[in-house]
């Protein structure tokens, strides 16, 4: 610049006695603000084609989703759909291509630190509990044989055995590597830790630590504003937002009331509260078990059943209608996964994401339309020309009159049901509505919860199904999930930048009645 004379000679004389100090940073992509979502939106832009032989048989439901995502979905596969002038395929890397998207930094932030501020607390819970026990961090149900079946399957996995695979070596061989003490570091949420172990050891070490996913997406728009796959993408890259898929439990029960609603039922509707046995199509009897037993054999409404998440009204809604009708209502909500028509269906065996939890709740808050979320605004390339532009998509499923019913019911659960600890605990004084959900064994804890403007959803549990807590009041939903739910939305109200407000009501008619069905 002094050679050229962009600056004084002044100014050129006085920099010859400064040294020049680079200060150079290599950017790691595990690093920054929203990582697990990067990664998804890396992933969902650069996708091929799906082929069918690329897929084992086991997942052939999977290849049917991604081929239905590469003709319907123009995000997913963007790069090599789309093309150039010169007609090569767009670069991800090397094109400049600028992506919009719908996350804010603000709520992405709030997101990541209510996820470690519960994370790390609840961590801190289950070692207290394994502590000092043989089969941490297992299931005490669990066998030795089980266990070491586990942690084979689990080393077979890992990048260490597929190399000393293909250098030949034996399975006599490699177990005894992995069996052989290395210095290593290995993950806590105090930082890393220098030690030494083997890395079988360090295998379970990692399998101590519990995993989560949160979404959270504007319920009008579709726009995701905030997105956690897990606790800390550095150590654990596994999404538990899009690629996981855990049993669901109880929130799978909105669906089946739904249903019923839907069909002309109201929540004042009431039914004997006790144990009832139903039979499948092939004619095996099924009898749910129901923790809570209060008002046993009293008459109890359709509202409170969904309020107390009793498994033995959810069964007296089974008995009314068919495992098909339910699978139906279910895909019409966005569930993609495998569901089996059978009637334990109603109370959550089957496996679903987190964000397809997310979007089918949607449906309640838009009076009865479900709204795809939305990841991206628009595509431009280096020079600011617009490639695509993305809008959500949107499916009317259930009548507005329904909604209203559910939206009803759902606030109940919030206000008197099992998420009240929202209320109690964090404060929470908005309009709200939910449904906590823990599958069986409480290998899974669930929330999903909506504002007039905001649904989010959580999950919370181990690597393997068979890692939980060994008690049910510490693996449930509503203390495994829901408090990350409850920490995001403080954050957000407090934030009055954001636009949310805790006087936003739900737009239900002042002419709707939830007892009117019933007069």
């Amino acid at each position: 610049m002094c050679k050229y004379e962009y600056i004084t000679t002044q100014v050129c004389d006085s920099l010859k006695a400064l040294p020049i100090e680079l200060k150079y940073q290599s950017v790691d992509h595990k690093q920054g603000i929203a990582p697990y979502f990067r990664e998804y939106l890396r992933q969902v832009l650069t996708a091929k084609e799906p082929k069918a032989s690329q897929y084992s048989e086991w997942n052939q439901l999977q290849y049917q989703i991604d081929k239905r995502q590469w003709y319907e979905n123009p995000l997913y596969g963007f790069c090599n759909k789309n093309h150039k002038p010169d007609g090569t395929p767009y670069d991800l890397y090397q094109d400049g291509l600028r992506i919009y998207t719908t996350i804010d930094s603000r709520m992405q932030q709030y997101a990541e630190e209510s996820v470690s501020e519960h994370m790390q607390d609840l961590q801190k819970r289950f070692f207290r509990e394994k502590r000092r026990k043989s089969y941490a961090p297992f299931s005490q149900d669990l066998t030795p044989e089980d266990i070491d079946a586990i942690m084979n399957r689990s080393m077979r996995q890992t990048d260490r055995y597929r190399v000393l695979k293909k250098q030949g070596m034996s399975e006599t061989e490699i177990k005894k590597t992995f069996n052989t003490p290395v210095a290593m570091r290995v993950f806590s949420y105090n930082g890393l830790i220098d030690t030494t172990m083997t890395p079988m050891d360090s295998i379970r070490w990692n399998k101590h630590f519990l995993r989560c996913g949160f979404m959270s997406m504007e319920a009008h728009s579709g726009a995701v504003k905030a997105y956690v796959g897990g606790p800390n993408f550095t150590h654990f890259q596994y999404d538990m937002v899009t690629s996981g898929r855990r049993q669901v439990g109880s929130t799978i029960k909105p669906y089946l009331f739904t249903l019923a609603m839907d069909e002309g039922m109201w929540p004042c509707d009431s039914t004997v509260n006790d144990s009832i046995t139903l039979v499948d199509g092939n004619g095996v009897a099924w009898t749910p078990r129901d923790d809570h037993h209060a008002n046993q054999g009293e008459m109890v409404t359709l509202n409170w059943g969904l309020e107390k998440s009793s498994n033995w009204i959810t069964a007296y809604l089974m008995s009314l209608f068919t495992p098909e009708q339910l699978v139906r209502m279910m895909r019409s909500f966005g569930i993609e996964g495998q569901l089996d028509p059978v009637v334990s269906l109603c109370l959550g065996p089957c496996e679903v994401s987190v964000k397809e939890m997310v979007d089918a709740y949607t449906t309640f808050p838009n009076k009865g339309i479900r709204v795809e979320p939305l990841f991206v605004t628009r595509i431009e390339d280096n020079n600011g020309n617009i490639l695509a532009t993305f809008t959500p998509k949107t499916y009317e499923i259930i009548s507005e009159t329904t909604s209203y019913k559910m939206i009803y019911m759902l606030r109940n659960v919030m206000d008197h049901g099992t998420g009240v600890r929202a209320r109690f605990r964090y404060g929470l004084k908005a309009p709200m509505g939910g449904k906590t959900g823990t599958s069986q064994n409480h290998s899974d804890g669930w929330f999903v919860g909506f504002t007039p403007s905001l649904v989010s959803g959580v999950w919370v549990g181990g690597e393997d199904r068979s890692i939980h807590f060994d008690n049910m009041s510490a693996g449930q939903g509503a203390n495994m999930a829901l408090p990350i739910w409850a920490l995001y939305m403080q954050k957000v109200y407090a934030d009055e930048e954001l636009g949310y407000s805790i006087e936003e009501q739900f737009d239900v008619p002042e002419w709707f009645d939830a007892e009117a069905g019933c007069k």
